[in-house]
């Protein structure tokens, strides 16, 4: 399959669009602080409240240009927990977050000495030259982790 790069788009009224942030919806707030502390070493940068909810900021260890919401507060139902890569594809709509690292192996290895579930490791994705890997938080909420297999 061909990669496409076509031009950007100056002239668009949505020129000036980044990505900034994701929310995740969570039953407790410090139970999910304190997992994304511990298990990815994400930062708490901001919580502010507001309609009756809890909304708190985390930013990766070493970028301060994304951040997760994560809201807590009034009842929300769970999400069901995949048992596998697999499993998680036949649902409708947000599949997976993910985060570029330089070594998908390493940060594997460091996962899995955290305790983390990482339902499928380390992988080639050769035909977009990505090597990757997915896990879970305890939430059932499913990342991806990927370095590119180019030089």
């Amino acid at each position: 399959m061909p990669f496409f790069n076509p031009p950007q788009n100056g002239s668009s009224p949505f020129k000036s669009m980044r990505g900034d942030h994701a929310g995740l919806r969570v039953a407790d707030l410090d139970a999910a602080l304190r997992w994304y502390q511990d298990a990815l070493d994400f930062r708490h940068t901001r919580s502010i409240e507001a309609m009756g909810l809890t909304f708190a900021f985390i930013a990766p260890p070493n970028d301060n240009s994304f951040e997760i919401e994560i809201v807590a507060g009034l009842s929300a139902v769970d999400r069901p927990k995949p048992e596998d890569l697999h499993a998680t594809l036949g649902l409708h709509g947000w599949h997976h977050l993910c985060f570029h690292v330089d070594s998908v192996d390493d940060a594997v290895a460091e996962l899995r000495r955290r305790g983390v579930d990482v339902i499928a490791g380390s992988m080639d994705f050769s035909a977009i030259q990505r090597r990757g890997a997915f896990f879970l938080d305890p939430w059932g909420n499913l990342f991806e982790l990927n370095h590119s297999l180019s030089a």
